[in-house]
């Protein structure tokens, strides 16, 4: 058995949560109403979803907490080894009971107003899970539970030893599942309560799984001997060149280039000083700051140098293979028939979406090709896009490979046009990552907040309109209960004749109008690698990604 530092680590966090949890149910259970100071001891949330949830909690807490305890001092007679066979199925089942119920509450409510008790249930009931089904792999060491240990722990304690059921093997992805579920469904309960031991246990697994496992434990996606060198660190000076160590980059393939017709002002990058005053001194008053392309803006970001986004293996090795699960858009646009949503791998959307030359298998590289040569509706794969999704609060190992821009910290004006569409103040910059293959397409659309918008890997082609023209931009109303007046029911790619997915019908007069939305004023660029966007709030912009392409917006105001 492996004797490892990060698998003991991992072990007594798990064992810390497990007691942590029991210890909030007990409080809850039997809560106390004396005060302290002159204030009253603080409920926890969990009462709100009832006291026999709360009981049924608190006793897969002690369950899992018991089996750590034991696991660490099991020549104690009054610890029980750890269940297997149909008592283990039994303590998952339960758990999974819990889930399920508090996930059922997420449709009651909009997530807004969902009370925090069903997000803590949801996310204590992952953690539960997540810490009991470890003891069953190979990932906490010498802590680990195995057939013959638990035969003689039975036959010690003098029950009979007859068959013992061995535990099913645990896929390394079903666990790391586990935990990403409770990030993208529950929020893991906030940033002060689930977020913080997720990211300090998922970090600990993935060292104690380099260790145990190095390359063997990888897909075949992953593997890359003598380039990427786990064991010793992704950041070490081996003297090794980035193509060397990481293999080969992503396609830069461009099935579709639009042409630049009226070209966004573009710059060198400026200091925070010249920036602000880019936003204080417009040339036109009443429409404010207009959009502006940043070059080299970002050329220290370690994901443009050291920890390369634009290798597959590296953002492989910072997803657990590519096992992390992440919600994707399919479909071309989020306002076409058909569109929809689903969590994959992040491996799968790697191989299956973003760039098929990846895969192993030969006929998914050749229809790939040929997808290129004649990308017709027909042959074409679906498009997966990884859009507007807070990836880096839930892989900070990524998050570090970026800064937020300086320009984030200066003072832009309020809406040009519109007060309503001020909010309130941000404390900090809201993050979030744009991935896909060549086509992905955001519609013609507005945000309520500047935006910097960092090109890291590909490029990608961007129409801005004015908010002076919003009258002209035929915004959409409610659909289905969703308000969409801050998307226009005009498709640039059809306009323009770059696309031909047929309109719904309500879209039809809009459409053949399209010569008069032709003179609607724009400018347009193409974002390089190290290049950022400014736009303005209350700009109306269309994005389109023209080979494989990363980019991290930064809304501010």
């Amino acid at each position: 058995m492996v004797t490892s530092s990060h698998a003991d680590e991992l072990h007594d966090v798990c064992a810390q949560a497990a007691r942590g949890i029991h210890d909030e149910c007990a409080s809850v259970l039997a809560p106390r109403s004396q005060e302290i100071g002159n204030k009253e001891e603080a409920v926890s949330p969990l009462a709100g979803c009832g006291l026999a949830l709360v009981d049924l909690l608190s006793r897969q807490a002690a369950q899992v907490h018991s089996c750590y305890r034991a696991s660490t001092t099991g020549d104690e007679p009054t610890l029980s080894p750890p269940p297997v066979g149909q008592a283990q199925a039994l303590v998952l089942k339960r758990l999974d009971d819990l889930i399920s119920i508090a996930y059922a509450k997420f449709y009651a409510f909009l997530f807004k107003d969902l009370p925090v008790c069903w997000r803590q249930l949801y996310t204590d009931a992952s953690i539960l899970k997540f810490c009991f089904t470890l003891l069953y792999t190979p990932y906490v060491g010498r802590h680990t539970y195995h057939l013959r240990d638990l035969r003689e722990s039975r036959s010690s304690s003098g029950h009979k030893p007859s068959v013992v059921l061995s535990p099913p093997p645990c896929d390394l992805g079903e666990l790391v599942k586990i935990l990403d579920l409770a990030i993208i469904l529950a929020g893991a309960a906030g940033e002060q309560r689930g977020r913080r031991w997720i990211d300090q246990a998922l970090g600990e697994l993935q060292r104690a799984w380099v260790e145990v496992d190095g390359e063997n434990g990888l897909p075949l996606i992953d593997r890359s001997p003598k380039r990427l060198k786990l064991s010793t660190g992704l950041n070490s000076h081996d003297g090794l060149g980035l193509e060397e160590r990481y293999g080969t980059t992503f396609a830069t393939h461009e099935p579709f280039t639009p042409p630049v017709k009226h070209p966004t002002k573009t710059v060198d990058a400026l200091s925070m000083q010249q920036f602000q005053v880019h936003m204080d001194r417009p040339q036109d008053p009443k429409l404010g700051p207009e959009p502006l392309v940043l070059r080299r803006a970002i050329e220290e970001w370690p994901a443009l140098s050291t920890c390369p986004w634009r290798f597959p293996s590296y953002l492989l090795s910072r997803t657990f293979g590519g096992r992390r699960l992440v919600p994707v858009e399919i479909g071309r646009s989020y306002v076409d028939e058909g569109w929809g949503q689903k969590l994959i791998r992040f491996g799968e959307l790697l191989e299956n979406y973003i760039d098929p030359s990846l895969s192993k298998d030969k006929a998914k590289v050749e229809s790939a090709d040929e997808s290129r040569k004649s990308p017709s509706a027909a042959t074409a794969p679906p498009v997966a896009y990884l859009a507007q999704h807070p990836l880096f609060s839930q892989l900070p190992a990524l998050r570090s490979d970026i800064l937020i821009p300086d320009y984030c910290y200066t003072s832009p004006p309020l809406h040009p046009a519109d007060p309503n569409m001020d909010q309130p103040e941000l404390d900090e910059p809201l993050l979030n990552a744009w991935f896909g293959p060549p086509g992905t397409i955001t519609p013609l659309h507005t945000d309520p907040y500047h935006n910097i918008l960092a090109q890291v890997v590909g490029r990608k082609y961007v129409r801005l309109y004015s908010p002076l023209e919003t009258h002209r931009m035929h915004a959409r109303g409610k659909e289905d209960g969703v308000d969409m007046g801050n998307t226009s029911l005009v498709d640039v790619g059809i306009v323009e004749g770059w696309d031909d997915t047929p309109v719904q019908d309500e879209e039809t007069k809009v459409q053949q109008n399209s010569a008069a939305f032709k003179d609607v004023p724009y400018v347009d660029c193409i974002l390089e690698p190290g290049d950022v966007l400014y736009i303005p709030i209350g700009w109306w912009h269309y994005v389109r990604g023209l080979s494989v392409s990363f980019s991290v917006s930064f809304w501010w105001n």
